[in-house]
């Protein structure tokens, strides 16, 4: 019995001299920051445009397809999809609103409709990198081509915006 006595005091001045790191709250929430990387915006390459036109889709994993008469080229023209970094404190919530269809106007007239797709992350989506990393979200977007008169060849470009929201 002296023995057990003896065994159980040890414990207990053991658990006391043994340092303990104790938190009474998780870490207040911080604002998050999202940073456009530059190198790679929403780009749809070079496609060539049927009679009828149709639509050039950039997926959030890096593919492509089209739909009408659009026919796909690979001219050395790169294609892909837009590109966020969110920092933010591991396990905030965070939901996209895209912003509306944009007007893309064209080097030599014409006009296209562009439409923001769906994310990498979906939406809400849950921040899992630890600061310095960044949660990476890839947004992809839907071309509408028209015919060639209404659609000439040529550069299009536009401004298009994405809302993180933290939650």
């Amino acid at each position: 019995m002296k023995v057990i006595k003896r065994i159980y005091r040890l414990f207990c001045i053991g658990l006391l001299l043994t340092p303990a790191v104790l938190y009474g709250q998780e870490q207040p929430p911080r604002p998050i920051s999202v940073y456009v990387n530059p190198a790679q915006g929403l780009i749809f390459g070079a496609f060539f445009q049927g009679v009828t036109g149709g639509t050039v889709t950039i997926f959030p994993d890096g593919s492509r397809s089209v739909t009408g008469s659009i026919v796909q080229a690979n001219l050395g023209f790169p294609f892909s999809p837009a590109i966020f970094e969110v920092d933010a404190n591991p396990g905030t919530l965070v939901s996209i609103l895209n912003g509306p269809d944009v007007t893309l106007t064209g080097s030599n007239g014409g006009t296209l409709a562009l439409h923001i797709g769906t994310s990498s992350t979906g939406s809400p989506f849950i921040a899992t990198a630890t600061t310095p990393a960044r949660t990476i979200v890839r947004i992809g977007g839907t071309l509408t081509v028209g015919p060639p008169p209404a659609n000439p060849a040529g550069n299009y470009s536009g401004v298009f915006s994405v809302t993180f929201i933290q939650e």
